[in-house]
C-alpha cells in the first residue's frame, strides 16, 4: 500500500508541476493581451488573469464527471480551490508582499459583495436540485440532479458581472504602451497552455481517485485538499508575484475573479457538457456555509482600513489549517460532525 500511495503522491505532484507550467504561460498570454487590449488593472485582474488560472478548475470538474464518473469530487475541488483562494492567497500575498496588501472601496464592496450573492446563487441551484430533481438515497442523504437548465442560472449571473464589468471599463484609458504585444502568438501559447493544464489535471484527479481507493476514503477529502490546492497553486503564484510588484488590486481582483468565476462557471460548465450529475447536497451545503464564513472574514479584514495586516494574514492561515484537519479527521472517520460524508 505505502508504494501505491507513493506512485500516485508522485503522480499529483508531476501533475501540480504541468498545471503549474500550463497555467504560468497562460497567465503571461492573458495579461499580454490585457495589455495589448488595454483593459484596466481591475478588469484584468477579476476576468482576463482570473478566467485564465482558474481553468485548471474547470478541467478538474470536466474531467472527474466525464472521464472517472465522481461529479463529488469535481465540486469539492472547486470549493476547496475557493478556500485556498480566499485564505491562503491572500495570506502569502500579505505576507511575502514587498508592502502591505492593500484594496479600496470598489473591490470591498463590489468584488466581495457580488461574490458572496455568487455563494448564494450557487447554493440556491443547489437547492433547486433538491427540490424540483430529487434522487432516492439508503443512506437519507439529500440528493438531486443538476440539470442544464439549472446551470443556467449561475451562468446568467455572471453575465451580469461581466455586464457590470464591462460598464466600469467604458471610460478608461490604457496608459501602458501594449504595441510589443504580437496577439497571435498569445493566443497560439493560450491554447498550448490549455492543452498542458488538461494533462495536468488528469493527473491530479487519477492520483485523488487512487488515494480513495488505497486508504478507503471518500473523494470528497482528495478532492478539497489536493486537488484544490494543486490547481490553485499557479493562482497563488499570480496573486503574490502582483503584490510584490506593488499591484494590490490586482491581486487581490484575481482571488475574487477566480473564486466567482469558479463558483458560476466551473460546475455549470461541467453541467453543461456532462448533461446531468447528481449532488449531494448533505455534504455541499455544510462546505459552501464554511466558505461563506471565509469570506466573511476575509470581508471584514479588509475592510478594516482598507488594510490586511500580517496578524490577520497569520489569522487566514490558521483557519485554512483547523479547516483541513477537520476535513480529515471526518474523512478518516475520528469525529463524526458530518455524518453524511459518503465513505467506501
Amino acid at each position: 500500500m505505502i508504494e501505491e500511495v507513493l506512485i500516485w503522491a508522485a503522480v499529483a505532484v508531476v501533475g501540480t508541476a504541468v498545471v503549474w507550467k500550463g497555467s504560468g504561460l497562460l497567465e503571461v498570454a492573458s495579461e499580454r493581451l490585457s495589455i495589448y487590449y488595454g483593459l484596466p488593472d481591475i478588469v484584468q485582474g477579476s476576468i482576463i488573469v482570473a478566467i485564465g488560472s482558474s481553468f485548471p478548475e474547470l478541467a478538474t470538474v470536466v474531467v472527474s464527471t466525464l472521464v472517472h464518473g465522481t461529479f463529488e469530487l469535481g465540486v469539492s475541488a472547486i470549493v476547496g480551490s475557493a478556500l485556498f483562494n480566499i485564505l491562503i492567497i491572500p495570506a502569502l500575498s500579505g505576507l511575502l508582499g514587498n508592502e502591505q496588501l492593500t484594496s479600496n472601496r470598489d473591490l470591498v464592496y463590489k468584488e466581495s459583495q457580488f461574490y458572496m450573492i455568487a455563494i448564494a446563487v450557487l447554493l440556491l441551484t443547489f437547492s433547486f436540485a433538491v427540490i424540483y430533481h430529487p434522487v432516492p438515497s439508503a443512506d437519507g442523504l439529500l440528493m438531486g440532479e443538476m440539470t442544464r437548465g439549472l446551470a443556467l442560472l449561475p451562468l446568467g449571473l455572471y453575465a451580469v458581472y461581466i455586464f457590470i464589468q464591462y460598464q466600469d471599463s467604458i471610460e478608461f484609458v490604457s496608459e501602458v504602451d501594449g504595441s510589443y504585444v504580437r496577439p497571435e502568438a498569445e493566443w497560439l501559447t493560450l491554447g498550448l497552455a490549455l492543452g498542458l493544464i488538461l494533462v495536468g489535471v488528469e493527473g491530479l484527479v487519477r492520483a485523488a481517485v487512487n488515494f480513495g481507493r488505497i486508504l478507503d476514503t471518500p473523494d470528497f477529502l482528495w478532492g478539497i485538499t489536493i486537488v484544490a490546492a494543486g490547481t490553485s497553486i499557479p493562482d497563488g503564484f499570480v496573486s503574490v508575484r502582483a503584490a510584490q510588484n506593488g499591484r494590490s488590486l490586482t491581486s487581490t481582483a484575481n482571488v475574487l475573479g477566480s473564486n466567482i468565476f469558479d463558483l458560476l462557471c466551473c460546475i455549470p460548465l461541467g453541467i453543461l457538457i456532462a448533461g446531468t450529475a447528481t449532488i449531494n447536497f448533505s455534504l455541499t451545503a455544510p462546505l459552501m456555509a464554511v466558505l461563506t464564513l471565509a469570506t466573511l472574514i476575509l470581508f471584514l479584514m479588509m475592510r478594516t482600513h482598507m488594510v490586511l495586516t500580517r496578524q490577520e494574514a497569520l489569522g487566514l492561515l490558521g483557519f485554512y489549517a483547523l479547516f483541513v484537519i477537520w476535513a480529515a479527521l471526518e474523512s478518516f472517520q475520528a469525529i463524526d460532525v458530518l455524518a453524511y460524508i459518503p465513505h467506501r
